[in-house]
C-alpha cells in the first residue's frame, strides 16, 4: 500500500519531472513511506536534495528555549527550497498534535514573524504552480486518537480517502478531476454565490475570481472546489457545525457575522478566547477560501482540516490569506477553515439559480 501511495504522490501529485529538485519534509515516524517516496523520485529522475524529519518534542524545544536571534533566523535550506526548488512534499506525520498548545507565546509570535516573508514567497509559487507541491498524512497514533479511530482504522480511514484501494489509484484521481471540473464550469460561468442552509445565509462575489478544481494535486486526498471571495463582498451569517483546531487549539460552535468583507462579530460555544487572539491579528477578519468539499468517501470528522474540508456534502470558508491562484488579494499569516454541513437541507444559489441540494450538486444527479 505504501509503494502505491508513493507512486501517487510523485508521478500524480507533484508529478515529478527529470531534473526537478525536490524537497521532503516530514517526521521520522513517516520513514516507512518517505524510503518509497524516495525510490519513486530517483525512478522519476529528481534530485532529492534534502529530506527534513523533525523528531519528537523538536518544535517544542525551540520555542521554548531558542533566544531572539535564533528565533529570527529561518532555516536556510527550508528557505532556499521555498524559493528555488520545483515540488515540495509535506507528509504530516505527528507524534503529538497538542505538543505546541503550552509553548511560549512570545516565541511562537517571534518565529511566526521571522517566517512571514517565506511564506508569502510559497504562496506565490504554489498559487503559480511553479513550486508544485502536495500535502499529505501518514497515518500516526496520535493522529488516529485525535480521530477517534484505532491505528488499523485509521489507516483504512487515509487509505480510502486518497482512492488507494482502488486497482489504479491515478486513474481514479484522474476521474475525480474529470467529475469536479462538470461543476466547476458552471461556478466560473457566475458570479453571485449564496450558501445557505439552518444558520447560513450568507453571499460573496467571485467577479473576476476563479474557482479551481482540486483533483489531488496540492492536497492528498482532496475533492473540493475552491476560489478566493472578492474580499469586501461578503454578506451575511454562516455558522461551522463541526468542531475547528488550528495551532493545536480546537473551538467550536462558530458563528461569524460579515458585512462589506468585514466580520464584525463571532461567537462560539467552546474556545472563543482563542478566537479573539486569532482575529486580532493582521487579515483574519476577511476571507481568503469559499469552498465546496466533494470527497464522499469522507463522511465523518477527524480533527484534521485536510480529510474534514473535503467532506462530501459540506462547505468551508477560510478566514485570512487568500489564494493568489483565485485572483485572491487578502494577505495574512493565518488561513483557517472552517466547515459547515449540508446534507440536511443546505442550498447554494449561483446568480439566484439553485445548483446544489442537501450536499449534491444538481448537475450530478
Amino acid at each position: 500500500m505504501l509503494k502505491k501511495y508513493a507512486n501517487l504522490l510523485v508521478n500524480y501529485c507533484v508529478e515529478i519531472q527529470e531534473g526537478d529538485k525536490l524537497y521532503i519534509r516530514s517526521t521520522t515516524l513517516a520513514e516507512p513511506l518517505i524510503r518509497e517516496i524516495y525510490r519513486e523520485a530517483i525512478k522519476a529522475g529528481a534530485h532529492v536534495v534534502e529530506i527534513d524529519m523533525d523528531f519528537r518534542g523538536k518544535s517544542k524545544m525551540f520555542l521554548d528555549e531558542a533566544n531572539e536571534a535564533q528565533l529570527m533566523t529561518p532555516s536556510p535550506l527550508y528557505k532556499l527550497a521555498m524559493e528555488t526548488f520545483d515540488a515540495y512534499l509535506y507528509i504530516r506525520a505527528p507524534f503529538n498534535l497538542r505538543e505546541n498548545q503550552n509553548a511560549n507565546s512570545k516565541n511562537s509570535g517571534i518565529r511566526s514573524k521571522a517566517l512571514a516573508p517565506i511564506s508569502k514567497v510559497y504562496f506565490e509559487r504554489t498559487g503559480t504552480k511553479e513550486l508544485k507541491r502536495n500535502l499529505c498524512q501518514f497515518p500516526t497514533q496520535a493522529a488516529a486518537q485525535n480521530a477517534g479511530m484505532s491505528l488499523e482504522e485509521y489507516q483504512n480511514f487515509i487509505y480510502n480517502a486518497c482512492n488507494l484501494f482502488t486497482d489504479d489509484p491515478i486513474q481514479a484521481w484522474l476521474d475525480v478531476r474529470k467529475k469536479q471540473q462538470v461543476v466547476t464550469d458552471i461556478l466560473n460561468s457566475h458570479e453571485h454565490i449564496q450558501y445557505k442552509a439552518e444558520h447560513i445565509d450568507i453571499s460573496f462575489s467571485t467577479k473576476g475570481r476563479t474557482w479551481i478544481n482540486s483533483d489531488g494535486q496540492t492536497n492528498m486526498p482532496s475533492g473540493e472546489i475552491y476560489t478566493s471571495p472578492v474580499e469586501d463582498s461578503v454578506n451575511g451569517v454562516i455558522h461551522f457545525t463541526f468542531p475547528g483546531l488550528y495551532m493545536g487549539e480546537e473551538v467550536e460552535g462558530v458563528t461569524l457575522w460579515v458585512e462589506d468583507g468585514y466580520i464584525q462579530r463571532w461567537e462560539a460555544k467552546r474556545g472563543k478566547d482563542f478566537l479573539d487572539r486569532i482575529f486580532a491579528m493582521k487579515g483574519t477578519r476577511r476571507f481568503g477560501e469559499a469552498a465546496i468539499g466533494t470527497n464522499y468517501n469522507i463522511q465523518r470528522t477527524t480533527k484534521n482540516i485536510l480529510f474534514d474540508e473535503k467532506i462530501g456534502g459540506s462547505v468551508h470558508m477560510a478566514i485570512g490569506q487568500s489564494y493568489l491562484q483565485c485572483g485572491g488579494k487578502n494577505e495574512s499569516s493565518v488561513h483557517w477553515d472552517m466547515i459547515s454541513n449540508m446534507k440536511n437541507g443546505g442550498e447554494i444559489f449561483a446568480d439566484g439559480e439553485l445548483i446544489y441540494k442537501d450536499g449534491m450538486f444538481l448537475a450530478w444527479s
